[in-house]
């Protein structure tokens, strides 16, 4: 994965009914860590990562980059979306293509945070590269990453094996700036 191209970064915090997205900042470090190191939050994603592993290579201000929010609710961080130019894809319809990923901790699930935060990050996506689809990739047994997706907005381009699980690509069609 690269960066997204040719965007200024980082924005403006973006803002919600509930949430802001910004930049890391060195005070999100430790919930960087539990959420890298969540058994929960990694069940689709390979396993957790350990702890003092973590804690030993995490800098100071974790993944500052284009294209990775991290998901803040009243001042702390509770997630992080990530946006980033799927170059080294497994599957053809996705090379290229910015790719959708988030990540939250557990104690924020089942609130709508995750369709507020995403929705939020890809409008701003439309903003800086209109014109531009994003592609989703999830395991078919994540139910809640599935239902994510279809709310916002991604249809499947096709299934396919991958890290001993049935996987689901799905491709948001650009949104066409009007005239």
């Amino acid at each position: 994965m690269t960066e997204l191209g040719p965007v200024a970064w980082p924005p403006e915090p973006i803002r919600t009914e509930r949430l802001v997205l910004r930049e890391s900042e060195a005070r999100d470090r430790s919930a960087f860590i539990e959420l890298l190191a969540s058994p929960e939050v990694h069940t689709y994603l390979g396993g957790p990562r350990p702890r003092d592993e973590l804690e030993r290579e995490m800098p100071g201000a974790p993944e500052r980059w284009p294209g990775s929010f991290v998901v803040d609710l009243d001042g702390a961080m509770i997630g992080q979306i990530l946006l980033r130019r799927a170059t080294g894809h497994r599957r053809p319809a996705a090379v290229g293509k910015a790719d959708l990923g988030y990540l939250f901790l557990p104690r924020a699930w089942g609130f709508g945070y995750a369709a507020e935060a995403c929705a939020a990050a890809l409008d701003w996506f439309d903003g800086v590269l209109p014109g531009e689809p994003v592609v989703l990739t999830t395991q078919t047994a994540n139910v809640g990453s599935m239902r994510l997706a279809a709310k916002l907005g991604f249809t499947e381009v096709e299934r396919f094996q991958a890290w001993d699980a049935e996987q689901w690509l799905g491709m948001r069609s650009p949104v066409t700036p009007s005239a």
